[in-house]
């Protein structure tokens, strides 16, 4: 891998990494939009403290320097919960509202 590859690589890393360490935390503490959105999807309050372990836990894996079958899997983790996330808000039938809602309003 060229040099300019690797740093490529660890700005998207670090950037993935921050985001998901940031919602991981937020679901762990259960803060009150969270929770309030993962109830209008119909899922139960403690899915948070699943995903905010799982997230935290895939956040290290990716960071760790070796180990690439689980850095694959950590990635493959954010990718099902990224686009399980997706789904559910077209499913619950607010689309892109919740985005707008939060950025705009």
């Amino acid at each position: 891998m060229t040099k300019r590859n690797k740093i490529i690589y660890w700005i998207a890393t670090i950037w993935l990494s921050l985001g998901m360490l940031s919602t991981g935390i937020v679901q762990l503490i259960k803060m009150e939009n969270e929770v309030t959105m993962i109830k209008n999807l119909g899922y139960p309050i403690y899915i948070l403290t699943i995903l905010g372990v799982w997230k935290i836990l895939g956040v290290i894996a990716v960071l760790v320097p070796k180990f690439p079958i689980i850095k694959e899997w950590a990635y493959a983790g954010f990718f099902f919960a990224m686009s399980g996330a997706v789904f559910s808000h077209l499913a619950n039938g607010d689309g892109g509202k919740v985005f707008l809602d939060r950025y705009y309003y």
